[in-house]
């Protein structure tokens, strides 16, 4: 009696503590990232921003609703949320080796030969085959399916996150090119108005061969380009139809470039830097990690002794209609133990492999780690930048139109050549276009800031 309540406090002693001290307890990380921001927050009230959802953060109704259609047709988006399914699937399967699986077995048996034909009947309720969880490694697979199952779920909102940022850029370069094309269109009609004015002071000898081909010249860029823009922009309205899994409505479309997207233009003061750590794409590689942890401690505990339970209790009966008759009750207990002595190597290799997934594992969520701050500080670096840029590029869109215009009435006095009006044509033209290309960069930066800080969690309406 005593032998056996030792064995039982044995065995309750190994349940409880047996995982913990196979399983790692701890992986130091060591990002090697500063601990502040590099660039100077803003001053605007502080806020939490991963509830800043991207109803919040995008403020322009089309656009929005371009968003919403992509979140319900994108394929990648169905894909992403498939494989969460599949990941919580799985999980539950490894899930239900933790407890015994009960089954009920009929089973007749026929035998003959020189003997007379003999029958058997028999049916069963038991335990087949389940695995005293000594060692913590069923419960370590388990853990590992489910840090999987964490995963897949961070790989899902990455993917809702990127859609949006993808949609959002998508639609920006639309109506950045859209523009192009309307400045282009513009440039075009105004030198083909010039151009019949050059032929006919042709005609009359008041223009060179030269003036009249240098006009020409200017004509036929502005065709090239108003070409170009219209393929661009085909080009663009098709790659947001890929997106939204299906045609986008025109009333959706931006009609122009974009000046103001979002609704928060910096990092608002008080953020700290750990709000890298919720970016779905490093919580996926973190439990990616605590998943190659958990196989570390299956690993280990296949090194001891491993005991599995098969029981049943039932009926037999030589015949079918008195199988449940009193007397006929039976039942059987098979404990088995195996105890690992030689296997060549192959458990201490698995072992390794473990280690070294978890090491990757290790790398990988430190390297999510450091490419989250480097795209979070290449953002912050070009707010600011980029506005001084845009400042400037107005002020020289506004010095080039004023130098055409003056140009003209010059050239109009006979004060000014050809060349000096044709030169101050191609700079304002230029200067336009330089504008909404970084009208654009500006834009997609703010797009980008959304997208490095991990988005929003909470969504109004969702």
């Amino acid at each position: 009696m005593k032998s056996s309540m030792l064995s039982t406090s044995l065995l309750a002693v190994l349940l409880a503590s047996g995982c913990s001290m196979l399983q790692p307890r701890s992986t130091e990380v060591a990002p090697a990232i500063p601990s502040q921001w590099p660039a100077t927050a803003s001053t605007a009230p502080a806020v939490e921003v991963d509830a800043i959802g991207w109803r919040d953060y995008f403020v322009d109704a089309r656009l929005q609703t371009v968003i919403d259609q992509a979140l319900d047709n994108n394929r990648d988006l169905r894909v992403a949320v498939l494989n969460v399914e599949k990941a919580r699937a799985q999980y539950r399967i490894q899930r239900a080796d933790r407890v015994p699986a009960i089954a009920a077995q009929g089973q007749m048996t026929r035998t003959g030969g020189d003997a007379p034909v003999a029958e058997q009947f028999t049916a069963n309720l038991g335990v087949a085959e389940f695995e005293l969880d000594l060692f913590g490694r069923v419960r370590n697979l388990s853990e590992a399916a489910l840090q999987q199952y964490f995963a897949e779920a961070a790989n899902r909102r990455s993917a809702q996150l990127s859609l949006v940022a993808e949609v959002a850029n998508a639609w920006l370069t639309l109506g950045a090119d859209r523009e192009q094309l309307r400045i282009a269109q513009d440039t075009l009609a105004a030198h083909q108005d010039s151009l019949r004015l050059t032929e006919a002071r042709h005609q009359l000898g008041g223009a060179s061969a030269l003036e009249l081909s240098q006009t020409r010249t200017l004509v036929e860029t502005a065709r090239t380009d108003v070409a170009r823009y219209q393929g661009q922009v085909a080009q663009d309205r098709n790659a947001l139809t890929l997106l939204a899994g299906g045609p986008v409505d025109d009333s959706a479309l931006p009609d122009g470039a974009v000046l103001d997207v979002a609704a928060v233009r910096a990092i608002p003061a008080g953020v700290p830097g750990e709000v890298l750590l919720r970016r779905p794409d490093v919580m996926s590689a973190e439990h990616l990690l605590l998943a190659a942890n958990a196989n570390i401690g299956a690993a280990r505990a296949a090194f001891f002794p491993s005991i599995r339970l098969t029981g049943s209790i039932g009926s037999a009966s030589d015949e079918l209609s008195g199988l449940f008759d009193s007397g006929t009750r039976v039942w059987s207990f098979m404990p088995q133990i195996s105890i690992p002595i030689f296997q060549g190597g192959k458990l201490r290799a698995g072992l390794g492999v473990a280690n070294a997934n978890r090491d990757i594992a290790l790398a990988q969520y430190e390297k999510a780690i450091q490419s989250g701050f480097r795209e979070a500080a290449d953002a912050l670096a070009l707010n600011d930048s980029l506005d001084d840029q845009l400042e400037a590029q107005q002020a020289l869109v506004t010095a080039a139109e004023q130098a055409q215009t003056l140009s003209q009435a010059r050239y109009d006095a006979g004060l000014d050549s050809f060349l000096t009006l044709l030169d101050a044509r191609r700079t304002a033209y230029s200067a336009r276009q330089s504008l909404v290309s970084t009208q654009l960069a500006q834009q997609s930066n703010q797009v980008a800031l959304y997208k490095v800080l991990g988005g929003g969690w909470h969504e109004r309406g969702v």
